[in-house]
């Protein structure tokens, strides 16, 4: 059986994918029966869409791989904790299963802040593990948001 850590792998190079394009590196991959039917990453600051966040957009590519809005036996792979938009695309596909690596201690809802993905009100319930690759993920958002503070500052200084 193939790891949490090889999906995540996968997830992390996809927000390679983003950083390298200049947005967040948070990057997304869907699996079900084994296998990857969805992968993405952020793209808000490229189409200049607030929900294009890599689960929303590998929630749409998933559901057009299978036909199916339902996602009932899918795991979602994504190296940031879902916002309460992703938690509540997450509990609308009904995917069965969340892994995160890093949490988002200022828009998490899988654990964090809330619990969105788990809160017994809604008629559907997601399975959560958290902190996989977490410190390699986490690692990975510090260094693009010090790099992009960096380059404000020497942007300010320069205009001086």
């Amino acid at each position: 059986m193939i790891s949490d850590e090889y999906y995540m792998r996968l997830a992390i190079e996809e927000a390679k994918k983003a950083e390298q394009i200049g947005e967040v590196p948070i990057g997304a991959v869907i699996v079900q029966g084994g296998r990857v039917i969805a992968r993405s990453h952020n793209l808000r600051e490229t189409e200049q869409r607030a929900i294009a966040h890599a689960e929303i957009l590998a929630i749409d590519e998933a559901c057009k791989a299978t036909r199916s809005w339902r996602l009932e036996d899918a795991t979602l792979y994504v190296t940031l904790e879902p916002c309460a938009m992703c938690a509540g695309a997450i509990v609308l596909a009904r995917i069965k299963r969340v892994v995160f690596g890093a949490s988002d201690p200022k828009g998490g809802c899988a654990g964090t802040l809330m619990n969105l993905l788990q809160e017994e009100r809604f008629n559907h319930q997601t399975e959560v593990t958290s902190g996989v690759l977490g410190e390699e993920c986490g690692q990975m958002l510090s260094n693009f948001f010090r790099k992009l503070r960096e380059k404000k500052k020497n942007v300010g200084q320069s205009s001086n």
